[in-house]
C-alpha cells in the first residue's frame, strides 16, 4: 500500500521511536552476544528477517528522504556486522 508523502513525517517518527526503543537495543544485545562468541538462537534469526524485510518496504520512504539515507546505511551495517560474526561463530562451533 503505498503511503502519501503527506504522511511521511508521522511515520518517520514511529520508524525513527521504533529503532530507538525497540530495534537498536536489541540489535546492540545480539552484537555483544556474538562479539562473545556465542550463535544466534532462531529467534534472534526471526528478528533479524523481520528487520531486514521492513527495511525492503520502507524503502521508497528512503528513497524519499534521502536525509536518513545514511542512517539507515548504518543500522544495515551494524545488523550485516552482527549476521557475519554470528556466521563466523557458527563455523567455529
Amino acid at each position: 500500500m503505498p503511503h502519501s508523502s503527506d504522511h511521511d513525517p508521522g511515520l518517520i517518527q514511529v520508524l525513527v521511536e521504533r529503532l530507538n526503543t525497540q530495534r537498536l537495543p536489541c540489535a546492540l544485545d545480539l552484537k555483544k552476544k556474538v562479539d562473545g562468541g556465542a550463535t544466534l538462537s532462531d529467534f534472534d534469526m526471526r528478528f533479524l528477517e523481520d528487520v531486514f524485510a521492513d527495511a525492503q518496504k520502507i524503502r521508497p520512504l528512503i528513497e524519499r528522504h534521502p536525509e536518513y539515507q545514511d542512517l539507515v546505511t548504518r543500522v544495515i551495517h551494524l545488523y550485516k556486522e552482527i549476521l557475519d560474526k554470528a556466521t563466523n561463530n557458527e563455523n567455529k562451533a
